[in-house]
């Protein structure tokens, strides 16, 4: 091997083995510092920094490269891409609407931008829009925000049609985007019948996983839904063997967030909403290490207001208007 593949073999042993994703971007900024048009470096480094909730480490890398990445070089617009989720992580909406857009016009079929863009629409409350850009494209997480924005419209009905029409349960990503949707959709009051009990019984080859906090948090949200007590104990159980550990990124995640989080999730799917709510309360600051997007990890202030509200005994009906519309995205 030459210096260069050298390098990336450290990286992969530091994040996939040692599970270090901060040493593994380490190297693989090393990587670009020498070589800044080093396709697989640029994009695994802003996997791990979109796994660490690094959102100003996805702008600065993606801005560096672009200055290295003319328009006249192939890869232009998925560096662009990259670029506009960075911006819009960090609250620069209206930057990251034109960085998207652009490469849009050099590519019309990047995902990657189209999903950054309906991020900005969802996180500035424009669902209306968002419904029409997402109607064109079949990925499933694409369809995940398209029920988002029902959401954000009041209509629920259509979110919970997504899901049967739309949602694939083939792969942790789409298990994942199938958790995040019911588990809203539950929040908000309504009856989603069986379609936790078959999501959760495909999340129990993972209750013992404790690899990523993130993946537990949804895993738990299955669990909880279809009130697998069974399942939701061995995952909590595989997290605290891992909190005996103390080595890794995954180990701040579930010490910090997913440990907490999953046990406020499992206490609101028993009907102690002051647990939760009380569980809940102090992860604000610290959420992002969990990692994921702001939109995603909205969830967690989501099941907070709504132990809360069930907490103060507002009638059923109350619940969905109550904290969902206007002011919090509905992702």
């Amino acid at each position: 091997m030459n210096r260069r593949e050298a390098a990336h073999c450290a990286a992969l042993t530091a994040a996939a083995i040692d599970g270090d994703f901060v040493g593994a971007c380490r190297l693989y900024d090393g990587i670009l510092q020498e070589e800044p048009r080093d396709a697989l470096a640029l994009w695994v480094a802003q996997t791990m920094d979109y796994y660490l909730g690094n959102p100003q480490a996805l702008r600065e890398r993606s801005a560096r490269a672009l200055r290295h990445w003319p328009a006249c070089v192939p890869g232009h617009h998925a560096v662009l891409s990259m670029h506009a989720f960075g911006l819009e992580e960090c609250g620069d909406y209206a930057t990251a609407e034109a960085v998207a857009l652009r490469a849009l016009e050099i590519e019309p079929g990047d995902v990657r931008a189209e999903h950054a863009l309906l991020h900005v629409l969802e996180m500035q409350g424009r669902a209306v829009e968002g419904l029409r850009r997402a109607a064109t494209h079949s990925v499933n997480h694409l369809w995940w925000h398209r029920a988002l924005f029902h959401l954000q419209l009041d209509s629920p009905g259509q979110a919970l049609e997504v899901y049967d029409r739309r949602m694939r349960l083939d792969g942790l990503p789409e298990l994942i985007d199938a958790s995040a949707l019911l588990w809203r959709l539950r929040l908000a009051g309504i009856e989603v019948g069986e379609r936790f009990r078959a999501l959760a019984a495909r999340w129990s080859q993972h209750a013992e996983d404790a690899y990523c906090a993130f993946n537990d948090l949804h895993a738990m949200m299955a669990f909880a839904g279809a009130q697998r007590w069974d399942w939701a104990h061995r995952l909590l159980a595989a997290q605290e063997r891992r909190l005996a550990r103390a080595s890794g990124a995954n180990h701040d995640m579930t010490r910090l967030v997913g440990y907490p989080a999953c046990r406020a999730l499992a206490a609101f799917g028993r009907g102690d909403f002051r647990r939760a709510e009380m569980l809940l309360r102090s992860l604000p600051p610290v959420a992002h290490r969990i990692g994921g997007s702001h939109a995603q990890r909205d969830v967690l202030t989501l099941t907070r207001a709504a132990a809360a509200l069930r907490r103060s005994q507002l009638p059923q009906g109350d619940l969905h208007a109550s904290f969902v519309p206007q002011g919090l995205a509905a992702a």
